[in-house]
């Protein structure tokens, strides 16, 4: 199943994981050790950053294919990261409205994201190993992903969703009731002194439920990329490079949220799309004389709808603004 296995050691995640935690260490610890929020025109610029850091690791971190007909990997990692950063936009939305709920301040947002970051990666880490343990011991949970992402699209189409309500959410209302939990925010901390008692702020509560908002968005985002590639390795740093952008990504989308009104029914089409191909072979049907071409025509696939929907969302915002918090 994994026709370049031979090619990743464990020294690439080793290196890898280090490259990150290094990246994530000079964030927090000296380019935003202070609070304040991004400004637009400065997230931007760390979202192109994050784009080109991810264009970079694809050319010259990811090795070639041993011989002609195996695997492109970068060519599978580029697919799946645009794959994983669109799925990801979905996320930061709900996000937002998370911190609208709590009332987080605008200046405390970073870090709350950056945390957020932290506990995603292990938590995807820990999916994704688990994932590929089972697609390579029952190669047919293949169908039932496709099958499952052809159904979240349809119902993302058709399907009204219900607006976010954190306080319906499991973890959070344990959190209220087992943690000590003061009243108000104490700047960025998550734990604070009140009465001469620690309590946690409620900033650990708005953690919570976006560390568990990213969990249900990755139980469609990571059986997506499966469609792409089997190799965990690209399925791992595809999804680390799309969830380190997440962050920047945030404070361009809340800006400019106008121009992709339309993006989630881009993304429903997308998830149908490739749930239906994941399908395919369940019917006997291989369209594709090559998992490279099956890879590039998804990647072209993916762009074309993705630029479609902005494109539209662009030309219809000029006819009816839209608020963040409208209905998609």
């Amino acid at each position: 199943m994994y026709a370049s296995a031979e090619l990743i050691g464990t020294e690439h995640y080793v290196y890898f994981t280090i490259g990150i935690l290094a990246l994530l260490a000079i964030d927090l610890g000296l380019i935003n050790r202070k609070e304040h929020p991004l400004e637009f025109r400065r997230s931007l610029l760390w979202t192109v950053f994050w784009i080109a850091l991810a264009i970079g690791f694809a050319t010259f971190g990811i090795p070639e294919p041993l011989k002609p007909g195996d695997e492109d990997l970068r060519i599978s990692f580029i697919t799946g990261y645009i794959l994983e950063y669109s799925l990801s936009m979905d996320n930061v939305f709900v996000i937002a409205l998370i911190f609208t709920y709590f009332k987080v301040p605008i200046q405390h947002q970073h870090r709350v994201l950056f945390w957020g970051i932290i506990g995603a990666l292990v938590l995807r880490g820990i999916m994704i190993g688990l994932g590929a343990v089972v697609v390579k011991e029952f190669d047919w949970m293949l169908y039932i992903f496709g099958a499952f992402l052809a159904f979240t699209g349809f119902k993302m189409i058709f399907m009204q969703e219900e607006g976010v309500d954190p306080e319906k959410n499991p973890l959070v209302r344990i959190a209220r009731k087992f943690l000590p939990i003061s009243l108000c925010y104490d700047g960025q901390k998550f734990r604070t002194i009140e009465n001469g008692v620690t309590k946690w702020t409620p900033l650990i509560v708005v953690l919570i439920a976006v560390e568990s908002a990213d969990v249900i968005f990755a139980v469609d985002s990571i059986p997506a990329i499966y469609s792409v590639t089997q190799e965990p390795y690209i399925i791992f740093t595809s999804n680390i490079c799309a969830i380190l952008g997440l962050r920047s990504l945030y404070f361009v989308l809340i800006a400019s949220i106008q121009y992709f009104r339309y993006l989630k029914v881009g993304m429903s089409v997308v998830l149908i799309l490739i749930g239906l191909k994941m399908l395919l072979p369940l019917l006997g049907w291989h369209p594709f004389s090559s998992k490279n071409q099956e890879t590039i025509c998804s990647l072209a696939a993916i762009v074309g709808i993705l630029l479609l929907s902005m494109i539209f969302s662009v030309a219809m915002t000029r006819k009816k603004p839209k608020t963040l918090f409208e209905d998609t």
